[in-house]
């Protein structure tokens, strides 16, 4: 990819964001399949600490700064330590309720991140659209979550609120990256502490939840691999490096797609019924997404 800063999404950039939300669609699916060998805990917590040596490696090729000395330190920490929760919870929430459902309701992330960026993040107050689209993936949740005719357990509620609370994690990740010193951390710096952290605390935990290991397979080492090397270590350095060269407020866009992506391969894979209330409440959401992070073109010149 090259390297040199662009002012919009050309066709390449485009293909690398559906590229990357495709992987992050399957990557539902794969979580699920894996749990059935590995505990979600103990899955989510390898997989920080197995895709740590590949991210520094990359790091370290590319002369990234990896530094703790810049003050990042202790919202790193903090970081990493919301990193850790969001994945309990998301990969635990697989074990009650569906991919569709979780991949729809964990990525409602750009709804709370927009609400508490209008009062911590200076130029990021809420707009007529923006409320539009925000009030749109409510009502997208609350359908969703008022009315489940095919339930994947008797629990599928908890899940589906476990997903909910991951996704305020996940929020609260991207606030401490925009408010906190972490913001002078580069973006490999800011993974390498949320790898790191996370992997930390989910792996002593693990063993309070169960056992570790279920019935593993040599299919789902392949799986739990292709987590590591391609969802993890590929899929987010390479969001990080279309991020250093085109526009963030025209990548948001694109995150419709992803759970777009999980709930089709939840029905092609996992054979998940999905009904017309889900695809309407689906359809809030995407649509909310893509208003929420719609923003006004600048007038002027864009500031040096």
């Amino acid at each position: 990819m090259n390297s040199q800063r662009k002012d919009r999404i050309d066709l390449a950039g485009a293909t690398w964001l559906v590229t990357f939300a495709l992987i992050m669609g399957v990557n539902q699916v794969l979580v699920k399949l894996v749990n059935a060998g590995l505990a979600p805990v103990f899955q989510a917590g390898l997989r920080s600490a197995c895709a740590l040596a590949p991210v520094l490696i990359y790091a370290i090729y590319t002369k990234r700064k990896l530094s703790i000395s810049d003050g990042s330190l202790v919202p790193g920490l903090f970081c990493g330590a919301l990193f850790a929760a969001e994945f309990m919870l998301t990969f635990s929430a697989f074990e009650y309720t569906s991919v569709a459902r979780a991949t729809m309701l964990f990525y409602t992330m750009p709804f709370w991140l927009a609400c508490a960026a209008h009062f911590m993040i200076p130029g990021e107050r809420m707009t007529l659209p923006r409320v539009t689209g925000l009030m749109m993936a409510v009502a997208g949740v609350g359908w969703s979550l008022l009315r489940n005719d095919h339930p994947a357990t008797e629990y599928a509620l908890v899940g589906d609120l476990m997903c909910l609370v991951a996704a305020f994690c996940w929020a609260g990740i991207a606030l401490l990256a925009r408010t906190t010193a972490l913001s002078r951390s580069s973006p490999e710096m800011q993974l390498v502490y949320q790898l790191a952290v996370s992997g930390a605390i989910m792996l002593p935990l693990a063993p309070v939840f169960g056992d570790l290991v279920r019935d593993f397979t040599p299919q789902i080492g392949l799986l739990f691999a292709f987590q590591v090397l391609v969802v993890v270590s590929f899929g987010f350095l390479m969001w990080f490096r279309v991020l250093s060269v085109y526009p963030a407020s025209d990548m948001a866009s694109f995150g419709f797609l992803t759970p777009l992506f999980g709930v089709m391969f939840g029905w092609l894979i996992l054979g998940e019924t999905i009904t017309l209330e889900f695809i309407g409440a689906l359809a809030l959401v995407c649509f909310g997404i893509v208003l929420v992070n719609r923003k006004k073109k600048p007038e002027s010149r864009q500031p040096a």
